[in-house]
């Protein structure tokens, strides 16, 4: 049996190309020429060239594999072009999932965002069945995953053997852009968290992230979506965790997201006209701010068999890799 991965260069991706060759799984990884490689260093997996773009390079890389792992994302937060998360995220998935409909891939599993998931409007967990609009995406990123997971469903309905899965916030070794929870983690650790939003998240250990794709390749419905999560937490709670684990105080001073949006629109058209570099406080950051997001997480605990490491145990590993890859 042999499985393709996308993105397997990024956090998640890495995550499940490991745990495929731990499971024995014969691994082909999708890398752009120009991909930052660490996270597959110590990887046995036959890797190709190719780009979500690129059809012709996409059915090479599906050639003899059975099985089809597209973890690759455009994934930020801010983009000086906001084209590239349509082109990447939307059409490149399209492509990609029409090409393995050709080649005859016999199972597919899909990594969609967390923030698909709707909440409910006046307050409360967000399940799979929670309704939710397009309207109700903040940003570029979100909005381009909504419109990927729409094209999934549509190709589902249609007949393609494949599962969806929405990780909310991975933690973990191995982050090495860092994602902005991962740039949440390393800031604490460098004394930069003054204050704090009364905000909260979803937190999932990344490597339970990973075993919750195999698991939905085996057990998961098709056309089904299953949210990858664990531990529902504020962020204050999430910044006294930290605090235990690196013995650095957590900020007492709390702010309303209001009161950040301001200086997020001034850091973005900084960013934008400026420096053209990622603000350093992105605005839709600040705009989901205003949302609790926490999840109910139990259908792919019940019919996946979702690992549930603990929070804290989740964050040690990070903070561990940051430490000792230099981030902080």
């Amino acid at each position: 049996m042999k499985a393709l991965v996308t993105g397997a260069t990024g956090f998640i991706g890495a995550a499940v190309a490991r745990a495929l060759v731990n499971a024995g799984t014969d691994v082909r990884v999708l890398v752009r020429p120009d991909s930052d490689l660490r996270n597959l260093h110590d990887l046995k997996v036959e890797q190709v060239h190719g780009d979500l773009r690129d059809r012709d390079s996409l059915r090479r890389a599906l050639a003899g594999c059975q099985r089809l792992y597209h973890v690759a994302a455009h994934y930020a937060l801010w983009a000086r072009d906001p084209a590239i998360f349509y082109e990447s995220n939307v059409t490149g998935t399209r492509t990609l999932l029409e090409a393995a409909h050709e080649a005859g891939t016999e199972r597919i599993v899909y990594t969609s965002t967390i923030g698909t998931i709707g909440l409910p409007p006046h307050g409360g967990v967000g399940t799979e069945q929670t309704a939710v609009s397009l309207s109700q995406m903040a940003g570029h990123y979100k909005r381009s995953k909504y419109l990927a997971e729409q094209e999934v469903l549509k190709l589902a309905r249609a007949g393609l053997p494949v599962v969806i899965v929405n990780p909310s916030a991975p933690v973990g070794a191995g982050d090495i852009k860092p994602t902005p929870t991962g740039q949440m983690i390393v800031d604490f650790m460098k004394g930069r968290m003054w204050a704090y939003i009364e905000t909260g998240m979803n937190l999932i250990d990344v490597d339970d992230v990973a075993i919750g794709h195999l698991r939905a390749m085996e057990r998961g419905r098709v056309g089904e979506r299953y949210i990858l999560g664990h531990q529902n937490l504020t962020l204050r709670e999430i910044f006294t965790l930290l605090s235990r684990l690196t013995g650095i105080p957590a900020p007492r001073l709390k702010l309303p997201w209001q009161a950040i949006l301001p200086l997020a629109y001034a850091n973005r058209w900084f960013a934008d006209y400026v420096s053209h570099r990622p603000p350093r406080i992105p605005l839709e950051g600040v705009r989901m701010a205003k949302y609790h997001m926490h999840y109910d997480c139990s259908k792919a605990v019940r019919e996946l068999g979702l690992p549930q490491t603990p929070a804290e145990a989740a964050l040690g590993k990070a903070v561990k890799w940051f430490r000792d890859n230099g981030y902080a």
